[in-house]
């Protein structure tokens, strides 16, 4: 199902996703999108939270989720930067 909507642009380069789209995506103020442009077009994919993670790998470690999700935001930059060449 395609939905259409015109959404307006801040000033500041802001968009607000209709309500209606947050929910089918399932997008929340405390969740992440991936944003990028393919084939001249502005595509938003939810993102997952690395913390959505938690567990799969086993570590007697103890690293501040803050840490995590910074280095992780950081790893997902340069690997999207290394796409583009």
């Amino acid at each position: 199902m395609h939905m259409l909507h015109y959404v307006t642009i801040t000033s500041q380069g802001q968009i607000t996703i209709p309500a209606e789209i947050r929910r089918e995506l399932g997008l929340s103020a405390q969740k992440k999108a991936i944003v990028t442009i393919e084939q001249n077009q502005i595509v938003i994919k939810p993102g997952r939270d690395i913390l959505e993670l938690e567990g799969v790998f086993k570590t007697k470690k103890k690293i501040p989720y803050k840490k995590i999700r910074e280095a992780f935001g950081v790893y997902l930059a340069k690997r999207h930067l290394k796409s583009l060449k």
